[in-house]
């Protein structure tokens, strides 16, 4: 299908989603919001892409919901709020915890790394942290935005921050709104990684590469539902789900290609099956 808002590119088992706004550092609104979200499931169905990886053309990767549209909700008290928050979606996940307008990233069956190659603001932030990996430029600058808009923490930011950077740290940049650079940013645990700004996209790519061609992409969906799920679960609940999916996979050709690659001392061909 064709985008207004974003672009959508699939090569070497990669989906490459672009926020594409550049002139207004890629400010979030209703149609990116809505292709995004579309890009992200025809993505999660193709047997051919393994990885996404989701950055924004231009200087910044989100500058925030656009600004045009937060002036209508001023202006109109609040009757356009509801399209800006974005009604919940129905989830797959049997948690029920990831149905938020931004919260299905999770329900994606393939690792979504963010590439951060600029401003990260407000909304923009919020839908990093959303993302499974984030590796960002070292120009990279970001900041929360909410409470200098007159705003509060919001799309779950007060549950999702507080997991990658500890309580002290979230309480800090939600109270704040300051604005933080790339290696505070990495020190603090919000990104995984930093790379010079020239070499970003394609340090990304080759990490989302490696995982293309040397990683069973069902243990990629697993895993990654694996991981999610824990954060609502107990240990004896999270190690219960991991005895069953070790179960079957025992009896899928990944874990048999994943024996005999190694034996043979080739490169593996797995399917995902």
């Amino acid at each position: 299908m064709g985008y207004e808002h974003i672009l959508y590119e699939v090569k070497d088992r990669i989906a490459t989603v672009t926020l594409n706004r550049p002139d207004k550092l890629n400010a979030w609104t209703i149609t990116m919001g809505r292709e995004v979200k579309q890009a992200m499931t025809e993505a999660g169905r193709d047997d051919t892409v393994r990885v996404v990886i989701l950055t924004g053309a231009g200087r910044g990767f989100c500058a925030g919901a656009d600004m045009g549209l937060l002036s209508d909700i001023s202006a109109t008290r609040g009757a356009a709020a509801g399209d800006v928050a974005a009604r919940p979606t129905a989830s797959e996940d049997r948690q029920g915890e990831f149905s938020g307008a931004y919260a299905y990233f999770p329900t994606i069956a393939k690792p979504i790394i963010a590439a951060l190659n600029g401003a990260t603001a407000g909304l923009g932030l919020v839908v990093a942290l959303y993302c499974d990996l984030r590796y960002a430029a070292d120009s990279a600058i970001f900041t929360t935005a909410f409470s200098r808009r007159g705003l509060i923490a919001e799309h779950g930011v007060s549950w999702m921050l507080p997991q990658l950077v500890g309580l002290p740290h979230a309480l800090d940049l939600l109270l704040s709104a300051r604005k933080l650079d790339a290696a505070e940013a990495l020190r603090m645990g919000l990104v995984n990684r930093v790379l010079p700004q020239a070499e970003l996209l394609d340090g990304v790519r080759a990490y989302a590469q490696e995982l293309g061609e040397l990683v069973s992409p069902r243990s990629l969906a697993v895993i990654k539902r694996q991981l999610w799920n824990a954060q609502f679960q107990t240990l004896s609940q999270a190690t219960a789900a991991a005895n069953d999916e070790m179960v079957k996979s025992f009896d899928t050709a990944d874990f048999k290609e994943g024996v005999a690659h190694f034996l043979e001392k080739r490169a593996p061909r797995f399917t995902g099956r």
